[in-house]
């Protein structure tokens, strides 16, 4: 049985992709910082299939936290197949001049650095099987910048870099390497953006329908689940009333 690691896994995309990864017949390996949110996530897990999960509450952007909870992976479940970079965020939407460098910082350590983190520990035994797949979960932040964004899209563009990087270095070890890049999507995406205003934040999707965990789910799923001779390097996914970072219709 294959074994597939979630990071982010206790809300959002994280949690929907988690239930999918299941339905696939894969034992998991989970990760998030909320422990309460990790059990809730495992014990529906457990009700709804009959696949192995290893919960492992840390943050991603101690890479001493990381390092840690790798080590502690108990040999079953130490071979893995698929790692799910999800883990992410947008903190503050303020012009470059009047946003916090507390936010910048908590973009970069949690988009960039907590993806190289945990990648760098994965990859050696992937390398090692030479077999294995990598999708990272980016943004249409990462193809376009937008006003009162430019360190989230630069988060992002660093994560489609670092995908295509990987790609290349990769792909002599038989690693598949692959990116989903959604545009508006309602999760707790834009609440944990605004500090938890949550006017603000159900502001951002007003007059259209936007993409839900859902429908991520569905592109990583579509992306796993091809021939092994194919790779879907990318997936860029809107709603229908997105055109691109600029132009949305509202009703």
């Amino acid at each position: 049985m294959k074994t597939a690691f979630i990071t982010g896994a206790t809300s959002g995309f994280g949690r929907a992709i988690a239930f999918r990864f299941a339905g696939l017949g894969y034992n998991l390996v989970v990760t998030g910082r909320r422990e309460e949110r990790l059990n809730e996530l495992i014990n529906q897990l457990h009700t709804d299939f009959k696949v192995e999960i290893l919960p492992l509450c840390f943050d991603i952007r101690d890479n001493e936290a990381c390092i840690n909870a790798f080590h502690s992976l108990p040999e079953y479940f130490q071979h893995i197949d698929i790692l799910v970079n999800n883990a992410g965020l947008a903190a503050g939407a303020s012009p470059f001049q009047d946003s916090d460098l507390a936010d910048y910082e908590q973009m970069i350590d949690t988009n960039v650095k907590g993806l190289l983190y945990i990648t760098k520990l994965i990859v050696p035994g992937m390398i090692e099987r030479q077999s294995g797949h990598i999708v990272n979960i980016s943004s249409i932040a990462g193809i376009e910048v937008y006003p009162n964004g430019s360190v989230y899209c630069a988060s992002k563009h660093a994560v489609n870099a670092i995908t295509k990087g990987l790609r290349i270095d990769l792909i002599k070890h038989g690693i598949k390497v692959s990116s989903v890049s959604p545009g508006m999507a309602e999760t707790e995406f834009s609440i944990v953006r605004y500090h938890g205003d949550e006017d603000k934040a159900k502001a951002v999707y007003a007059g259209l329908t936007p993409l839900n965990a859902e429908d991520i789910a569905d592109a990583v799923e579509f992306i796993v689940t091809r021939p092994e001779h194919v790779s879907v390097n990318d997936i860029q996914i809107n709603p229908k009333q997105q055109a691109n970072t600029y132009i949305a219709h509202r009703e």
